[in-house]
């Protein structure tokens, strides 16, 4: 099932995607006649860093031992098709991510429980200032800028999965990333096992499982785009 929100008739509304329709309570709308947006508004977005192994070997550090965890606010997010505006910095980068949308309040959830509390999946760009994460230990600047996280097309339920799946970024149509996640370094319930282990998640949390290498700059006028196979597309222009 994929579950998400749309703009109709000046209303943002949430509803099932089903093949080219969208449904929300009684009524249905055909998804080019409507405006998709952020699938969830979470309450906070927490991030792995350097979660792939190709990843950290061309940032130049180690795999860390433990979960490199950081934020992104929720003022960070954006929708489908809103566009990406880069701050001033000499560079600023894409990041494509399969990102975890969690389902219900948990906390000190079991690896093996860790299904239980998954809503679904979707995509995700962590848009990173490098200039900043350069010089700042916490990553506030680098990582929580506004349009920073844009996250979609929808969530998709875990039902309608079938793992391992593949992470590719485009930039202006040119294939710029590509991963698995069978390649993650700390794996999906390992992760929702080590944050609930210290921090309570709520509905509509979401949880970003880090980035394959291939990582590269953005700029006003780029088109950059995340995919994953059995969730869809995430499209967004930058300015």
């Amino acid at each position: 099932m994929r579950k998400g929100r749309f703009v109709a008739e000046g209303r943002l509304r949430t509803g099932t995607f089903v093949g080219d329709s969208v449904h929300s309570k009684d009524r249905s709308w055909a998804v080019s006649d409507v405006r998709l947006a952020a699938p969830v508004r979470p309450g906070k977005i927490i991030c792995l860093g350097r979660n792939y192994a190709d990843h950290a070997q061309e940032l130049g550090h180690k795999l860390p031992e433990k979960p490199l965890l950081f934020y992104k606010p929720p003022s960070a997010v954006i929708g489908p098709g809103e566009p990406i505006v880069v701050p001033t910095s000499s560079r600023v980068d894409y990041e494509g991510e399969l990102a975890v949308v969690v389902g219900r309040r948990c906390r000190n959830v079991h690896p093996t429980r860790a299904e239980d509390v998954i809503f679904g999946f979707t995509c995700l760009n962590d848009v990173t200032d490098r200039e900043a994460q350069g010089w700042e230990q916490t990553w506030v600047r680098a990582k929580g800028f506004d349009t920073s996280c844009p996250v979609g097309p929808w969530a998709v339920t875990p039902d309608e999965l079938c793992f391992p799946l593949e992470v590719r970024t485009y930039v202006n149509g040119q294939l710029r990333q590509i991963g698995n996640t069978s390649m993650l370094h700390i794996g999906i319930s390992e992760i929702i096992a080590a944050i609930t282990a210290f921090m309570t998640l709520n509905p509509g949390d979401v949880i970003a499982t880090g980035t394959p290498s291939g990582v590269g700059p953005l700029h006003p006028g780029d088109v950059v785009k995340v995919s994953i196979t059995g969730i869809g597309e995430l499209e967004n222009p930058v300015q």
